[in-house]
């Protein structure tokens, strides 16, 4: 079994994370760490309060497998040239057969030369998570290695896309398509969520796709379905992870659970992943929520 928790620096009541001193939310941090005991994988987790900006963290800086949660940073590409007059949120694209990414995707269905708004491709690449649509729009933001460049320039170190990217084939060969930490996850989230991720206006339509998730069976399903979610969940067989940015009436919050090298890798409800990251959200809402 693996050990879901991994040596971090304490200071007092402070957590050093990231180079950055911040005060433990210290019940919330040992509640947590009672959940996970026994998870057979590696975990790595990062809450922030936005109230008072206390914390709860583990493994927090660790790197993991982004799966679909790479299309934030796609979304960030595409927003940046929209925000340059480089592309039009509502212009409309050629869709071409050599797009495909074999799978269920409902753009891979389309006939080629069908013509869509690129609106509705982010639509798609976030809310549906297709593939065949985030894969269009990295190309459309000017690629990985552009994306990366921009991640870079918002001061995140760890946070890169890998897969179709230059240099990146042996991080894509350990990570897949990205690559982040729970702490870079909810920084990003924070990022937009404040108005600071390419500009104000564009972290406010970034923000509005984000709370159109079809996928909230998992971290989801337990917040009441009047509360405003912004979210990001990805999956493959040996990692399943979500970032909710959670806006509770009193005490917004935000969130980001990472799991990877899971023994459990079915794709059913009972996923031990999956099972945890609920019962990791029922707590956190009625933490946060319900105060």
């Amino acid at each position: 079994m693996r050990s879901t928790l991994v040596c971090f620096l304490l200071m007092g009541n402070f957590l050093v994370s990231n180079g950055q001193k911040q005060k433990i939310n210290k019940p919330l941090q040992r509640q947590i760490e009672e959940l996970i005991k026994g998870f057979t994988g590696d975990i790595g987790i990062y809450v922030k309060d936005l109230r008072t900006n206390k914390i709860a963290s583990i493994n927090a800086d660790t790197i993991f497998p982004t799966a679909s949660m790479v299309k934030i940073p796609i979304l960030t590409g595409v927003m940046d040239k929209i925000n340059k007059g480089e592309l039009q949120y509502h212009q409309t694209l050629t869709y071409k057969d050599s797009l495909l990414y074999a799978g269920v995707d409902i753009l891979g269905s389309f006939k080629n030369n069908e013509q869509i708004e690129l609106s509705k491709v982010i639509m798609l690449m976030l809310t549906m998570s297709d593939n065949t649509a985030s894969l269009w729009l990295q190309s459309l933001a000017g690629g990985g290695k552009r994306i990366n460049e921009i991640l870079e320039s918002l001061g995140f170190k760890n946070t890169r896309v890998n897969s179709r990217t230059p240099e990146r084939e042996i991080n894509r060969t350990q990570y897949g398509w990205g690559q982040t930490t729970p702490y870079e996850m909810v920084s990003l989230f924070e990022k937009i969520y404040r108005g600071e991720i390419i500009s104000d206006s564009s972290s406010q339509r970034m923000l509005r796709l984000m709370g159109r998730d079809y996928w909230d069976e998992e971290a989801i399903s337990q917040i009441p379905s009047i509360i405003f979610v912004a979210a990001k969940s990805g999956a493959v067989d040996e990692s399943r992870s979500e970032t909710l940015l959670v806006m509770a009436p009193k005490n917004p919050y935000i969130f980001s659970i990472c799991t990877k090298n899971n023994k459990d890798t079915s794709w059913k409800e009972n996923n031990e992943a999956w099972v945890l990251t609920r019962k990791i959200s029922k707590l956190l809402w009625e933490h946060f929520g319900k105060k």
